[in-house]
């Protein structure tokens, strides 16, 4: 009896144990691409965010060693004038997804630590409002590239 016990305690810690692992990845990040302009100015990031959980997810900040500085922004367009501003969160809900894509919410890099060539990949961490966070490899593509197929 104390053996059998034993074995489903042991099936119940494994089982909670695979459970807490599945959740350190909340987000699935697809053809993540960067945007690489000439010269100082900014980079942008972009790339289709998936969350196959059963809560939203909250990514509210992302960092590189790549870029100074990453920012989490929105662009949108009303009466022929394009604006860009800072947001604090973009919340991708349970079971779906939110595309980071030119004209849309993406990712702002600034202030490259040395130049991020076209063709190199570069490590993008995102922080999610839990504390978690997750690495995703994005693209460097040309400035003339609207999307992953490009």
């Amino acid at each position: 009896m104390i053996t059998r016990l034993a074995l489903l305690a042991l099936a119940a810690w494994t089982t909670t144990g695979l459970a807490h692992a599945g959740v350190s990845a909340p987000l699935q990040v697809h053809d993540a691409w960067i945007r690489v302009l000439p010269g100082a100015l900014p980079n942008a990031g972009y790339a289709n965010l998936t969350n196959p959980g059963n809560h939203e997810v909250k990514l509210v900040a992302a960092r590189s060693n790549a870029y100074a500085k990453v920012m989490l922004h929105e662009s949108s367009e009303s009466g022929g004038i394009s604006r860009m501003h800072a947001v604090d969160h973009l919340s991708v809900p349970a079971h779906g997804s939110v595309r980071l894509a030119p004209g849309g919410y993406h990712l702002m890099l600034m202030h490259a630590v040395h130049p991020v060539k076209v063709g190199s990949r570069v490590t993008i961490t995102l922080r999610f409002a839990d504390g978690r966070t997750q690495d995703a490899s994005f693209l460097a593509r040309p400035a003339n590239a609207s999307g992953v197929n490009d």
